[in-house]
């Protein structure tokens, strides 16, 4: 059998190792392949283990060393870093509640792709606002080897007058609080790395398993997983959504999935609102540092050697 790999004599299936040296991995990659290996029969100690195969390094390791042994394969996946923090949260929730592992890790794939793609497009979205930023930034420094291209001593005239000192070191105080505060504006517009909707897609795969309210209710609680907003927010929404269910009789677990992706959307349409509004408050520190400092690093040193040259005197 060539598909899946070897047979030796003993009956043991050997797994075929694919090649090494891609040591960085991407998780949501990683949930993807996992769940077709599963589907295709692999035990999740065999499928961890073709996983690490083509890992020189990282957290894919441990775990398929942690699942071989029989060990705890979430812990080992919240030890691979925060990248792998959501992963294991899902790992977990299923493997307590018994829920299908390859049904369950293929439908939350698809929840943590679209996750990463909202996060690319606010990265894209907040990057032209970010750099324009960065850019307009240097314009106070870049007035002083202009000034020398026109023929004016702005260097002396910054470092020998006392007036011209004044300037610089006002200047300079300028550029570094206008860097600061646009640096503070662009980190309040970016979005929490934790995944939108992921507490509402932990209890669809909870009660999908057959758990009860009560039993999900703690096995979500302990899972591994990073707040997106406030935990008694999001309880609190999960809650409004099985009392909808309730009362409407139907099943909460399309309803919870139905509140992870418009968890998804809302983060997108979010981030995209928060680069608009990036784009109009970092006029605020331009107005306010960059182009005063421009002035008093570019403009006013020029006026002074101009004022001050052999020429007019």
């Amino acid at each position: 059998m060539r598909a899946g790999g070897t047979t030796r004599p003993d009956g043991a299936r050997r797994v075929r190792r694919g090649p090494r040296g891609t040591g960085n991995v991407d998780p949501v990659e990683t949930v993807m392949r996992l769940a077709v290996l599963l589907a295709a029969g692999l035990t999740p100690a065999g499928a961890w283990t073709h996983l690490a195969a083509g890992a020189s390094d990282g957290p894919l390791r441990s775990v398929a060393d942690a699942a071989a042994r029989g060990a705890d394969v979430g812990h080992a996946l919240r030890c691979g870093g925060d990248a792998w923090v959501e992963i294991a949260a899902v790992w977990t929730v299923a493997v307590e509640t018994g829920a299908p592992l390859a049904e369950t890790l293929r439908g939350v794939a698809v929840a943590l792709r679209d996750a990463k793609e909202v996060a690319a497009d606010v990265r894209v979205a907040l990057a032209e606002p970010a750099a324009t930023a960065r850019l307009l930034g240097w314009l106070p420094l870049l007035g002083i080897p202009m000034g020398a291209a026109l023929g004016v001593d702005t260097v002396g005239v910054l470092t020998t007058e006392p007036l011209g000192a004044a300037c610089l070191g006002a200047g300079l105080a300028l550029v570094i609080a206008g860097r600061l505060w646009s640096r503070r504006l662009t980190r309040s517009a970016s979005p929490p790395p934790a995944i939108r909707g992921l507490r509402a897609e932990l209890w669809a795969v909870a009660l999908s398993a057959g758990a009860s309210v009560d039993r999900a209710r703690v096995v979500v609680a302990s899972s591994p997983l990073r707040a997106a907003g406030s935990p008694a927010d999001e309880n609190e929404a999960v809650d409004a959504t099985l009392g909808l269910a309730v009362r409407a009789g139907v099943p909460a677990v399309e309803l919870l999935r139905g509140d992870a992706w418009l968890a998804r959307h809302r983060a997108r349409a979010d981030g995209r609102t928060a680069a608009a509004r990036l784009s109009t408050r970092l006029l605020i520190p331009l107005g306010v540092c960059t182009l005063p400092a421009f002035l008093l690093l570019a403009v006013a040193p020029m006026m002074l050697g101009i004022l001050r040259s052999p020429v007019l005197l």
